[in-house]
């Protein structure tokens, strides 16, 4: 009986210490922000960095995102306004793209402007994938996608730059 209860104890504990779910009790992350130039993604508090990532981007990263297939990763102003914990790449949170302008410029122009931009980890069938591998989407690994997933909420500003 006393081995079944050790083993059971350490059956726990490894899966607490397994889960992809994190606790954050830092200060408040108000904005987000990605160069995409430099690959970097900042989370903000205010005007200080409390962390910072090298990002993926999509796998044609110069310009903005205009149409849904082009490859794209979007340049602007937008929201944190969704999340997925049950997402195919380990985790992820929505980006409101497409916006009012993205929508109406797509409108204009005859064509779909796309849609589902996430921030992602990267599961094990795109680890020998290049940098820029997504399909619009921001990629860090999969433990940065753990702390990203805690920190932000939803609502907070995310501003895309080239």
């Amino acid at each position: 009986m006393r081995i079944f209860a050790l083993f059971l104890a350490a059956l726990l504990v490894l899966s607490a210490c397994s889960s992809k779910f994190q606790t954050y009790n830092g200060p408040e992350v108000t904005r987000v922000v990605v160069f995409k130039e430099q690959r970097k993604m900042y989370l903000m508090h205010h005007k200080k960095v409390l962390k910072s990532y090298d990002v993926g981007l999509g796998f044609a990263p110069a310009g903005h995102k205009q149409r849904e297939g082009d490859g794209r990763t979007p340049e602007g102003e937008y929201k944190i306004n969704r999340r997925n914990p049950n997402s195919e790449f380990h985790l992820s949170i929505g980006i409101s793209y497409p916006n009012a302008n993205d929508r109406a410029y797509a409108a204009r122009n005859g064509f779909s402007p796309g849609g589902d931009i996430f921030i992602h980890g990267k599961p094990p069938k795109f680890a020998k994938a290049p940098n820029d591998w997504t399909a619009g989407c921001i990629a860090v690994t999969n433990r940065e996608i753990q702390e990203v997933y805690a920190m932000v909420t939803n609502g907070t500003p995310i501003s895309i730059y080239k």
